[in-house]
């Protein structure tokens, strides 16, 4: 059985831009969005559930922090108490600071490798760098290494 997970939109956004957008529902189910990354993502996907964090004031209180979109899904994620899919530094501190597991792009490719959907993530990387992710060295060096590459 796939876990639930709540999504940012640069998740979104990077995946489709190389090609690999259903590796979420490919790896978890259901794959929640609150309204504003849906808005920012701008299309939608039938395996994409949009649902709205109901705690209005965490919400504003995320929106002094870090962006709308950010806000949304933090709060989302905290509320259900599933895992986030976020990449943005000061996000994740955020989230972690909320106890919000949280996994990354790169993390979600590494995920993909390790339950034999991709052959290798090497390819992956590339491409997400040649499309303006923002991938450190380490970074790279670490998924490489989880995903036995």
């Amino acid at each position: 059985m796939k876990e639930p997970v709540v999504t940012n939109s640069t998740c979104l956004i990077s995946l489709e831009r190389i090609g690999q957008l259903d590796l979420l529902p490919a790896l978890f189910e259901p794959v929640f969005i609150p309204p504003k990354v849906q808005e920012e993502f701008g299309s939608m996907r039938a395996w994409l559930v949009e649902q709205a964090p109901q705690n209005a004031a965490l919400v504003m209180a995320l929106k002094q922090l870090v962006d709308v979109g950010e806000a949304e899904a933090i709060a989302l994620a905290f509320e259900q108490k599933t895992t986030l899919v976020l990449d943005d530094r000061k996000a994740r501190q955020v989230a972690k600071r909320l106890g919000v597991r949280i996994i990354g792009t790169v993390g979600i490719l590494v995920r993909a490798k390790k339950q034999g959907i991709l052959a290798s993530i090497r390819p992956q990387l590339e491409a997400l760098k040649n499309v303006g992710f923002r991938i450190t060295p380490e970074l790279e060096q670490e998924a490489l290494r989880l995903a036995n590459e």
